[in-house]
């Protein structure tokens, strides 16, 4: 078997490769008929028409307490002339749900009988044919459709089933499904201890996750053990699945990529034909389709947001039309892009964010858009998805979204936009006990994105900490020069303690700022416009050193633990950022100085609903003990309205 490199040549587009799919596999296949107990068949897909086997109700019943009578008996009855029954006779009492005595078509409500003796009761008025009666069938009639076939069953179904005598139910096998991970470098969760794990080892992820996509889109999964990076045992491992009797298709998972040690198309093509190998979707675009003895192979990537678009963009309208259904879609809504987002032409881009209603329209926030950060998927609201033929959106300018989540949830987002905490995540947890409905929305663009996002209306907080040289005040010179004529609150979050961040014993003996113009300190920065890069910038300024000559001064991260975890990981040797991220991943933090950390709020959301929610659980006991847990923070004034 060949090790050359892949290349990916004649990408098809998502839309070529899913018809491919679906017209080479889809048609005429089965996933075979089974029997199940009406009682276990929630969630299952109807092989064929169902019809009722008896009616509901089989009988006349009774639809009140009270008395059944013959209606046409009780013409004539009137208050001026009272009408008395004799019970036994004329009447007879039921209750709800009985069956009517022969000779009788109508109920009348106990609270419209006077009783006047154990055998005689008395009514003021005639009752009507069919009074508070269910006529037998009044619900279902025998051999009436139910269900045609396909339908899936609702708990709803269970009862109107079991009503009409279907005691058990034809429906469709859940299509199998075989998934193989390979990787020399992925550990089994199941077995190994964090401690066990070595450098270079990934803790295998995606074929569980894959697995459960799989469960949920109506499919049986089979996982197999992980192979390594063997091309002649992933060979075999996929022409024995795709052999097995029952087998609808098979996803293996990693190596789907460019790479020398990248073996799926290589053993796909060796067992049968690779019919797509790059798709022109981002994430995603390495994915795989191939046919190995008529049997669907995918080559899923191994990134996990890579994976997830090539399972629901391709693999789960597969299993879909298997269980004849439609294709899965997600509601659209109007979206304004917090900022704009850049595009690769000719690539479809699924860009995830974050939703939140400000004021009369929903804004979106991207989130980062690596492949392999899969939070970007869990955190977010929505997908934004980018035609090929455009280079990116701009701001201000509505796209649709495809939603992750309920629009009712969407609407109770509080949005945040600005410079990174570690606090904020603490508020999203803490929010929930003032208002269970309330999300957090945080975006991390920086303190001076922050203050943009507040002028241009999309966002209801922005987290802030500018200093201003100088009077070394925070924030309130920002405020009031970049948001005139707005009117606006400064509410204190917490101050917070700013230095260096070094890896555990400070190997490289860093002891202030004039260390990072050495040669041999390589650092990490924050973005242009966020308040660290300003205080860093400031203090260099103080020095006399000159930025350019700062080793890995223009490498830049998002977050204060993204920074941590640069230096933890050893890309760098230093980072200036908040002495909490330093304490949370066990580096050594050298202090530099404490900032005041701020929340800018226009003035028409600081009394709305959401925002009182926050403003509580800031002012809380448990979120400010929760806070100086974290270390390097100080709440003497947090909740304190500034301006």
């Amino acid at each position: 078997m060949s090790h050359k490199r892949n290349v990916y040549l004649n990408m098809k587009s998502l839309d070529e490769a899913r018809s491919l799919v679906l017209d080479t596999f889809g048609q005429g296949a089965s996933p075979g008929v089974t029997i199940v107990p009406t009682a276990q068949a929630v969630g299952r897909i109807l092989a064929g028409p169902v019809t009722a086997r008896c009616s509901s109700p089989s009988f006349h019943a009774a639809a009140m307490d009270g008395i059944a009578v013959d209606a046409k008996a009780t013409f004539g009855a009137h208050a001026s002339r009272p009408m008395a029954l004799r019970i036994g006779k004329d009447a007879f009492y039921v209750n709800t749900g009985n069956v009517l005595p022969d000779g009788v078509d109508a109920v009348i409500m106990i609270e419209q009988v006077q009783v006047l003796d154990d055998q005689t009761a008395q009514i003021e008025a005639p009752a009507f044919p069919w009074q508070h009666v269910r006529k037998m069938g009044e619900d279902i009639v025998a051999t009436e459709l139910l269900f045609a076939r396909h339908h899936r069953v609702t708990p709803y179904c269970v009862g109107a089933l079991l009503a009409a005598g279907r005691f058990e139910v034809e429906v469709l096998q859940r299509p199998k499904v075989v998934i193989i991970p390979t990787g020399s470098e992925l550990v089994e969760w199941q077995s190994v201890t964090l401690e066990q794990i070595k450098p270079g080892q990934v803790i295998e992820s995606n074929a569980t996750m894959l697995a459960a996509m799989v469960e949920a889109a109506g499919g049986r999964c089979d996982r197999r053990s992980t192979v390594g990076d063997d091309p002649e045992a992933i060979q075999d491992a996929v022409r024995q699945a795709a052999d097995e009797s029952g087998v609808m298709a098979v996803l293996l998972t990693g190596g789907s990529s460019a790479g020398s040690e990248d073996f799926a198309r290589s053993a796909i093509a060796e067992s049968g034909e690779v019919l797509v190998h790059g798709v022109t979707m981002m994430p995603g675009k390495p994915v795989i389709v191939g046919d190995v003895l008529s049997t669907p192979v995918f080559g899923i990537p191994g990134y996990p947001v890579s994976a997830i678009m090539a399972f629901e963009q391709l693999v789960h309208p597969l299993i879909a039309h298997w269980l004849g259904q439609p294709a899965p879609q997600r509601e659209l809504v109007p979206v304004t892009p917090t900022r704009k987002i850049a595009s690769k032409l000719g690539v479809e881009e699924f860009v995830r964010v974050k939703i939140g209603r400000v004021g009369q329209r929903l804004v979106a926030a991207p989130l980062p858009r690596g492949a392999g950060q899969i939070t970007s998927i869990t955190e977010a609201d929505g997908i934004i998805r980018i035609p090929a033929s455009l280079e990116g959106i701009d701001t201000d300018i509505p796209v649709n979204a495809e939603l992750l989540r309920p629009a009712r949830e969407v609407e109770h987002t509080i949005v945040v936009v600005g410079s990174h905490d570690n606090t904020l995540d603490l508020l999203a947890d803490e929010i929930k006990i003032w208002d269970p409905r309330l999300t957090l929305s945080s975006s991390h663009v920086g303190s001076m994105g922050g203050l943009m996002a507040v002028r241009r209306g999309v966002c209801h907080v922005a987290g802030t900490h500018l200093l201003n040289e100088d009077d070394g005040t925070y924030n309130v010179s920002y405020v009031q020069d970049h948001l005139t004529g707005m009117d606006i609150r400064l509410l204190h979050l917490v101050m917070r303690d700013q230095g260096l961040m070094v890896s555990p014993g400070n190997p490289k003996q860093i002891a202030d700022m004039a260390d990072l113009a050495r040669e041999d300190v390589c650092m990490i920065n924050r973005q242009a416009g966020s308040g660290t890069r300003i205080l860093l910038d400031y203090r260099l300024k103080q020095q006399g050193i000159d930025p350019g000559t700062i080793k890995g001064y223009h490498e830049e991260e998002y977050t204060h633990m993204a920074i941590a975890a640069a230096v933890l990981s050893g890309a760098a040797d230093v980072g200036l950022g908040i002495q909490a991220a330093a304490k949370a991943l066990g580096l050594d933090f050298i202090p530099v100085v404490t900032e005041q950390y701020d929340l800018i709020i226009p003035a028409e959301y600081f009394d709305s609903g959401p925002i009182v929610s926050l403003r509580r659980a800031i002012c809380s006991a448990t979120f400010q003990k929760r806070v100086l847990a974290l270390g390097g923070y100080h709440t003497e004034r947090t909740g304190e309205v500034l301006m």
